[in-house]
């Protein structure tokens, strides 16, 4: 609701007074209520169970959404720079200011506390869209910093040039929160594996029972919106009962799900060759 009343704010201002920096940040947050749409409706589909069609659940449509953002801000960004060409090159009336910089203080100081709020929660969450969303409304926040000093020189310097020149800086600033964005939510469309870090604990859990096992191979991972799956071979020894080969699996799958609640871990247990210690032990037993 917030963001609805600044976008008509914005633009309304930025129209009556000409300035076509408060017209761009009317467009940029006109595009974080869209984005912000796109992530209610993404979340809520994201969170549906898996189902006969969508066997590995619906974690993707967040992925999806969040490309959909940030195509849909890359394209602002270049309405915003034509606009801002335009006024250079052909000039006009400078814009009033007034009004100008009062709506954007009132949106910066908006715009920061439901970023706060919003990020706190994709943090919890672990939402890819919420976060998507959170990092829109704090960009918001710099840009519209960024026009409110502009307008401010402006009124100090008359320096008319100041206003397009702002504007382009803002559109600068949203190509780039594009760009960050689009690598967040498409990678995982192509089931790009888990950051290092997170592998790391992932390993370190797996490394903890290193005692029971002959080795762990073939470790895959990858991310579905807040969703994580990972499957990996784990080898037995041979004389390793099924139900103990079962329970240490599972233990392992466990732990890792204790790091990562909202994930789904596959354990494939394999025989060894009997060329492990534990083999070679339990042989030679057998022949005394």
């Amino acid at each position: 609701m917030s963001n609805s009343f600044l976008v008509v704010g914005k633009l309304t201002i930025g129209w009556l007074s000409g300035s076509v920096s408060v017209i761009s940040e009317g467009i940029h947050s006109g595009i974080d209520l869209v984005a912000a749409l796109i992530a209610f409706f993404s979340v809520r589909e994201a969170s549906r169970p898996a189902d006969d069609n969508h066997q590995f659940g619906h974690g993707k449509i967040e992925n999806v959404a969040g490309t959909i953002e940030a195509l849909l801000i890359f394209v602002a960004a270049v309405w915003i720079i034509y606009e801002a060409v335009e006024k250079l090159s052909h000039g006009g009336a400078p814009p009033e200011t007034g009004w100008g910089v009062v709506i954007m203080a009132i949106s910066a100081g908006v715009n920061y506390y439901v970023s706060f709020r919003l990020m706190a929660v994709a943090r919890k969450t672990e939402s890819v869209a919420l976060e998507a969303d959170a990092l829109h409304l704090r960009t918001d926040v710099y840009t519209s910093l960024g026009v409110l000093f502009g307008l401010i020189l402006l009124k100090l310097t008359g320096w008319t040039l100041l206003d397009p020149i702002v504007a382009i800086g803002v559109a600068l600033l949203i190509i780039k929160a594009s760009w960050d964005l689009l690598q967040e939510a498409f990678m995982p469309l192509l089931d790009q594996r888990l950051p290092e870090e997170e592998e790391s604990q992932i390993q370190e859990r797996i490394q903890r029972h290193a005692a029971k096992y002959v080795n762990v191979h073939a470790i895959r991972t990858r991310r579905a919106g807040a969703e994580r799956h990972i499957d990996m071979h784990m080898v037995f020894c041979k004389k390793t009962s099924i139900e103990e080969s079962y329970d240490i699996s599972h233990r392992v799958a466990r732990e890792i799900q204790e790091i990562f609640p909202r994930s789904t871990v596959l354990v494939h247990q394999e025989p060894c060759d009997e060329r492990c210690g534990d083999c070679q032990k339990a042989h030679r037993k057998e022949n005394e």
